[in-house]
């Protein structure tokens, strides 16, 4: 259920209960931050006020007025204002998120590059700019500027060390055709259905973002069980998706309206099952597998001839682990490559051994090791 909670309420518990879990807390975004444990959050997903500096009213050449942002929590009285509120929640943002964490920031370009350049002064190290280009955007009425078709967003590891952050790629690449996944999107923005609206028929906020977008962000990195975090919560679309892919998620949240939306919303969304919450993987993510362990499981074994699938090479197995081969040992890819005369090679899709009813590839023993060890998992 995604019930409110207060500052007081977060700071009263032991950190190990980890009641803010799957919770809106309501309050300003950096001292609702600092009420959280240290290295707690996966992935953080922030919309943060863009800074429109709206100038009067917007009006359609029809006449009709423009649905605009012109609500107080976007306004600030200068570049500097808005650069010291960005250093606040982002420095807050950094001390919750685990040491491989990510964080995506979307932005316009009102704010996005001012934003950028504090990730960047603050320690985060930037992995992709992604540009949300819409389907459907809202015309330039005025006629002055290009059309506004795209939003950015900044991904960034917590620093230039963290190198076992979360991304499927695999996943990612098999979603779009078995090509990858590129850094320009195509969405449309949040309408008809899918967009919140009041008693009064107008939206209940003012930048929802679609669903799709907050699905493929937490698709590509993280894990069903990651905490997601989302600084300005607003109407819940982080919480709804995170919540339908099995993830975890805390919002943070200023307005009554806004949490009592995102609330109802949420408590509406059907998680997905284990099944349909699976990732794909590579062979980067599976678990390591040594070839001394095929021994020891007795797949293989001290005095087998390995040999390459037309039968042209061999090698000995030696009880360390090691293959013996022209006078030679090594591993079983640097031997792989010294039959070969090459400079490499993967020696778990080169070596085979003899059995009974014909060649065994060594990569096939690794599989089986790796399906016995995720079932005791």
């Amino acid at each position: 259920m995604a019930h409110p909670v207060s500052l007081a309420e977060i700071r009263s518990v032991s950190d190990s209960r980890q009641s803010w879990l799957d919770t809106i807390i309501k309050g300003d975004c950096v001292a609702a931050l600092e009420a959280l444990p240290s290295n707690s959050v996966d992935v953080i997903f922030a919309d943060p006020p863009y800074n429109l500096q709206l100038g009067g009213d917007l009006a359609r050449p029809d006449q009709s007025m423009v649905d605009a942002v012109n609500d107080h929590w976007d306004q600030f009285e200068s570049f500097a204002a808005y650069d010291a509120f960005t250093r606040a929640w982002l420095l807050a943002c950094r001390r919750v998120l685990k040491p491989n964490g990510t964080i995506w920031v979307i932005g316009s370009y009102h704010n996005i590059f001012r934003v950028g350049s504090q990730l960047q002064d603050l320690g985060f190290w930037l992995l992709n700019d992604i540009v949300w280009r819409k389907t459907n955007p809202m015309p330039n009425f005025r006629g002055r500027r290009f059309q506004n078709a795209h939003e950015t967003m900044i991904w960034a590891s917590r620093d230039q060390k963290a190198k076992s952050y979360t991304f499927n790629y695999e996943a990612m690449k098999a979603a779009n055709d078995d090509v990858q996944m590129r850094s320009d999107w195509l969405f449309a923005i949040c309408t008809g259905a899918e967009r919140l609206k009041g008693e009064d028929g107008r939206k209940v906020h003012p930048t929802q973002k679609p669903e799709a977008l907050l699905a493929r962000v937490l698709m590509a990195s993280s894990k069903p069980g990651d905490v997601v975090l989302d600084p300005f919560f607003g109407s819940g679309t982080t919480g709804a998706v995170a919540r339908r892919l099995g993830r975890h998620f805390v919002g943070i949240e200023r307005e009554q309206d806004y949490i009592d939306a995102a609330r109802a919303r949420i408590d509406a969304v059907e998680p997905l099952g284990k099944n349909e919450l699976t990732v794909m993987t590579g062979k980067r993510a599976e678990p390591r597998v040594a070839f001394n362990v095929l021994i020891e499981a007795g797949y293989v074994k001290p005095g087998d001839v390995l040999c390459d699938a037309r039968r042209k090479h061999q090698a000995i197995v030696r009880a360390d682990g090691t293959l013996v081969a022209n006078g030679q040992a090594g591993s079983i890819h640097k031997i792989g490559a010294l039959v070969q005369g090459f400079d490499a090679c993967n020696g778990w899709t080169f070596w085979h051994v003899d059995r009974p009813d014909g060649l065994k590839l060594i990569d096939d023993f690794r599989a089986t090791i790796r399906l016995e060890m995720a079932r005791a998992g």
